[in-house]
Formats: C-alpha cells, structure tokens, sequence
C-alpha cells in the first residue's frame, strides 16, 4: 500500500493505526511537517507515505507526511529551484491578485446574502447593515475556519449559520454558561439559543422589536465601542 493514514503515537516519531497499534517510521524516513502544500502533494504522488491527522471536534488537522527521506529532499531541492525563476515570481503574483479578487467578490456576496436573510423591516435598515457587517468582517477572513468558509453548503445556508452563531455568541450569555459534560447537551443549549435568536429576528422583521435593553442593539454598540 502506497498510503496509509495514522494519528499521532504515544511519544514523538511514532504514530498509531485505527486498530490502536503503535508504529515506527522505517529508520530513512523523515516527517514533513505541514504547511506547504505543494511539497505536499508532490511527497503524496512520489510513492509510499504515511499520513498523520489528529482529529479536534469536529475538524481534522494534518500533523505531516512521514516518507523516504531521499524523496523529501529531492522534491525540496527541484521546488527550490523553480521557486527562484522570474516567471514562478510572475506567477505567485498574478495567483495573488486572482485570490483577492475571488475574496472581494465572496464578502460582497456573502454581506448581500446575509442582508436577504435578515430581511429587516425597512425601518431597521440601519441596523441590518451594521449586523450583516459586523458578521460578514468576523466570519468571511481566510482561514477563519467559520462557517462561512466551507463549500459544503449553498452561500445561503452559510449565512443563515453566521448570523445564529454571531447572536449565540453576541447576544445570549453562551460564553459564560457552564454546560454540564452530558452528550448532546450543549446541542440541546445551541438550539434553545436558536430558537432565541430567530424570534428576535422574527421581532426585527415585523417591526415588533422593543429596543429598550435589546441585546442586538447592545451587541452592535460594543462592537462599533471597540473599533
């Protein structure tokens, strides 16, 4: 098998198998730790290798690529040599431009969408444009690793998970709560706050709000304290 993917062992340079047993690296390998994909994914189709992943919630981190040591080395040295050409240079810098206009455009999408989700009564425009900024500066930075992030849903179920992520964490006492270590019990607390969240979204959007004490109205005004 020219792949196998482990999570890291019980002391350094050792890695464990699903079945729970510990492994060593052959002795002329080495680890490639994470961070540059292009080595990466050349490492990955050069042959054999290990993959190590350690899983946090629910995310996944790579924690690198244990293979030949020889085969590391090679593929650094041909990618040191190409990463020093003018048009490599060129190249970085035109891949630069596209991203940050692909950005650009994914905030202003993404600032609109959350804008048509809220669907604040015209008389809370005002308001609805701060909120849909303040979630879209938090939520849409690369790497950010939020919701607004994956690919795995449509734009519009991303805002709608902003926007009730945002108000948990802004508008409910969520951070200080002490929830008891039971499963599914912080679930149980995040839907009770949804369910929160959206009736005082229902208020904004039939202008039946009571701004006095309104915990959307003291979240925006922390937030615009700060900056």
């Amino acid at each position: 098998m020219s792949s196998q993917t482990f999570v890291p062992g019980p002391s350094e340079n050792t890695v464990r198998d699903s079945e729970g047993k510990v492994h060593t690296p052959p002795a002329n390998w080495s680890l490639l730790p994470p961070g540059d994909a292009a080595m990466t994914r050349r490492v990955k189709a050069a042959g054999e290798h290990w993959i190590v992943q350690e899983k946090k919630g629910r995310r996944t981190f790579s924690k690198g690529i244990w293979a030949p040591k020889a085969t590391i080395e090679k593929i650094a040295a041909d990618l040191k040599v190409e990463r020093s050409t003018e048009s490599y240079a060129k190249r970085k810098v035109a891949d630069k431009q596209r991203r940050d206009r692909n950005q650009s455009a994914y905030v202003d999408e993404f600032y609109q969408t959350v804008v048509s989700y809220l669907d604040f009564h015209p008389k809370h425009a005002a308001i609805s444009a701060r909120m849909a900024r303040a979630i879209t500066d938090h939520a849409t930075p690369v790497g950010s690793g939020t919701v607004a992030r994956t690919r795995r849903i449509s734009v519009q179920q991303r805002a709608e998970a902003a926007v009730i992520a945002w108000m948990r964490h802004q508008t409910t006492a969520y951070d200080s709560m002490v929830i008891p270590r039971v499963k599914g019990k912080r679930r149980e607390v995040r839907r009770m706050l949804a369910a929160r969240s959206k009736e005082l979204l229902r208020q904004y959007r039939h202008d039946q709000v009571a701004t006095e004490n309104c915990p959307l109205l003291k979240a925006l005004s922390t937030s615009s304290d700060s900056k």
